[in-house]
């Protein structure tokens, strides 16, 4: 019986863990292929983080507290969600105080409560006037739930976009990949694992954070035998201009030499099947005459920004 209970209070220790973790493969592998990561970087600079709500982990970010920025959020996609999109955004607490609680929360609610804030990630207030949007990793339209699309608006899963591309090419390239992984990796077949990640540029807001040069997504359907049959990604400039469709092979290599590491991998070598993986189409993304127009009255209430 007292073992029982040593077990039971461990347990409950354990839900309470850290946000921001050593080794989030192990606290969160859920929302990686195979439960392996995409390329982690060395330095202390970058953080682990397991986006946690209210008590509940929706997904991992790989965070730069010096570019505050992320490298890239990596999270499960259950199909299209009809979620309600809020413009209230988090923070991650434990970035500047490792003290404090392992949820994100409201800026407002921790601003006398942290000395140093803001020291190791954006705020609210570098957003302002900087003419930048801030650029979901994990976005609404890809959430699984209202609770996950809730957790995608914190400054942690957010980097500086230009207003064009935010709302023009990436929004609907966002919307097709849902649109499209809803229909042709279908949840009784496969599990569909994204990692959508920024490249830092040599420009910055308020001279704190960081604009990428670069917004890139890939994608993997895993199969029953846990191999990614179905795969793909995209890269493009920070600018409203049409992102590249790549295989993850080409885009691991372009992203190893925009990151200037020896090698980047976005789905361990344990994904990939024999044969050779197919990729899913992708409808044109260019956003022009009455249907794109369509798209944002259609979607109003998912273009509705926070500055």
């Amino acid at each position: 019986m007292l073992l029982l209970l040593h077990v039971l209070m461990l347990s409950l220790l354990s839900s309470g863990s850290a946000e921001v973790v050593q080794d989030f493969e192990s606290e969160c592998g859920q929302f990686f292929a195979n439960r392996k990561s995409p390329t982690r970087f060395p330095e202390s600079q970058y953080k682990q983080i397991c986006q946690t709500l209210k008590n509940y982990v929706y997904y991992a970010t790989f965070y730069d507290t010096q570019n505050k920025i992320p490298v890239y959020s990596a999270y499960k996609f259950d199909g299209l969600k009809d979620c309600t999109r809020q413009d209230k955004w988090y923070i991650e607490p434990q970035l500047d105080d490792t003290n404090k609680s392992p949820s994100m929360e409201f800026e407002k609610d921790v601003r006398n409560k942290i000395q140093g804030l803001g020291d190791h990630q954006a705020l609210n207030r570098d957003y302002k006037k900087s003419k930048h949007d801030r650029g979901h990793l994990e976005p609404v339209f890809q959430a699984q739930s209202q609770g996950c699309a809730d957790a995608t608006f914190t400054l942690t899963n957010a980097a500086p976009q230009k207003p064009s591309f935010n709302r023009g090419q990436w929004r609907v390239l966002e919307r097709n990949i849902a649109e499209e992984l809803s229909n042709q990796c279908p949840p009784n077949k496969y599990t569909v694992y994204i990692v959508t990640g920024v490249v830092p540029g040599t420009n910055n807001i308020n001279n704190r954070v960081t604009v990428p040069s670069h917004f890139w997504t890939a994608y993997c359907c895993l199969d029953n035998n846990n191999k990614c049959q179905i795969s793909g990604g995209f890269i493009g400039e920070n600018e409203n201009i049409p992102p590249k469709d790549k295989t993850v092979k080409d885009l691991e290599t372009e992203l190893t030499a925009l990151y200037k590491v020896t090698s980047f991998k976005l789905f361990h070598s344990t994904t990939e099947p024999q044969a050779s993986k197919k990729r899913i189409r992708i409808k044109s993304m260019k956003p022009k005459g009455n249907r794109f127009s369509k798209i944002l009255k259609l979607k109003k209430k998912y273009i509705k920004k926070a500055f």
